[in-house]
């Protein structure tokens, strides 16, 4: 198509009055405008036909192309693109035919307010998502703004700041920004106010690290407390090593079969913002406990499949890497996971008995890569005296798929 027939508009709370010239002649040559009830009462009169966006939201994109190529806005609230409708509409419709003309964000309106510089701040949304997801952004003076759905995820986010020992963060809550109904209000994680709030609502945190607070940080190594484990975990030190040979990437697909605790999967998408995990474990407990250990660790996301292995790994998408921790030495299993591995792809497993070791030399032999044994020894205490005693030591083999 010669030019864009698709023009998706950002407007604020102060409606027409924000827009920019190229805004306004959009709005007025459309044959459809397409909006949010709210959005399209700041937008009075213009655009010959008027529709409110459905709920859910994706059929809307079906709508459109109905559409194509007559003169089509879809209004949006501030920068579609920022974790905006904006997104959604791009992954099914190319960007040569559709125009995008932001206004200011939430996010920057908000940084505005606080005085905190922009790129100086974690942003992220709970907007239609789990609150959980703040969990790997709480961390010592850390400068949070958070999109919300109002009250439950303000709240929400309080208790798991207090839960961490950072319930004298101060929070900011932030409505109706650049309108004339714009409200403010400042209070603590561990002092939310009862009164209510509105059901769009940025949150502006600084995190405050109280006495005992838990720190836990972002890069592979988490203590082995952090997760709920009936002992089948990769070790502290073992999965620093392990993660850092899978390496995580923003957008990649990490297989974690025999996942255990879940302690490989989940800090696989601490590490890279946007990575993506599937857990496979075959014993409820675990699966109950992989579940828990997400949430409080801020994986919501986790994909968690339940069933033997190599079965439940049928009609899975195939993975960007993969860590065999558990059934390392049945050839069954491994065969079907390097089967599924993407060209490119790098694999990971680990061993502490003969059996599986043989296992992982001959695959080496076989397939190439990297064997790297890692002994490590604890302090203990013998006789009232202090000692350091060897655990299991671990071969790793690390590969990547030709």
């Amino acid at each position: 198509m010669s030019a864009p027939w698709l023009t998706v508009i950002g407007m604020g709370e102060d409606g027409l009055a924000g827009l920019g010239a190229e805004a306004r002649r959009a709005l007025e040559d459309a044959d459809l405008v397409i909006g949010s009830k709210r959005l399209l009462a700041l937008a009075p009169g213009l655009g010959r036909q008027r529709r409110e966006w459905p709920s859910p939201f994706d059929p809307l994109i079906d709508e459109l192309l109905k559409h194509r190529p007559g003169k089509v806005v879809v209004v949006a609230s501030g920068d579609p693109l920022n974790y905006g409708v904006g997104r959604k509409i791009l992954a099914r419709i190319p960007v040569a035919e559709v125009r995008v003309i932001p206004s200011i964000s939430a996010l920057s309106l908000a940084a505005a307010r606080m005085g905190w510089s922009l790129p100086d701040c974690d942003t992220l949304t709970v907007h239609g998502r789990s609150p959980a997801s703040v969990e790997p952004f709480i961390q010592p003076d850390a400068r949070l703004i958070v999109l919300t759905d109002g009250g439950d995820s303000v709240r929400e986010v309080a208790r798991r700041l207090v839960a961490r020992g950072f319930g004298h963060s101060a929070m900011t809550a932030l409505e109706a920004m650049g309108g004339p109904d714009e409200r403010r209000a400042d209070f603590t994680a561990e002092a939310v106010p009862d009164a209510s709030f509105g059901p769009l609502l940025s949150l502006a945190v600084h995190c405050r690290a109280g006495s005992g607070a838990q720190v836990l940080a972002r890069i592979p190594g988490l203590p082995d407390e952090a997760f709920e484990h009936d002992g089948q975990i990769t070790k502290r030190e073992v999965r620093a090593a392990t993660l850092a040979a899978l390496c995580p990437t923003p957008g990649q697909l990490l297989w974690d079969v025999g996942a255990g605790s879940g302690s490989v999967a989940i800090e696989w998408m601490r590490s890279a913002r946007g990575a993506r995990a599937i857990a496979f474990e075959r014993h409820p407990e675990r699966l109950a406990a992989i579940a828990r250990n997400a949430d409080r660790l801020g994986t919501p996301r986790l994909e968690i499949v339940a069933g033997p292995v190599p079965e439940s790994l049928a009609g899975r998408p195939a993975p960007d890497a993969a860590f065999l921790g558990g059934a390392v030495a049945d050839d069954t299993v491994f065969e079907a996971v390097w089967a599924a591995l993407k060209p490119g792809g790098r694999l990971v497993a680990n061993a502490v008995t003969l059996e599986g070791e043989a296992c992982l030399i001959a695959r080496q032999a076989r397939l190439g890569g990297d064997l790297v044994r890692m002994a490590i020894e604890e302090l203990t205490t013998i006789g009232g005296r202090r000692a350091l005693r060897p655990r299991l030591a671990v071969l790793q083999w690390r590969a990547a798929k030709p």
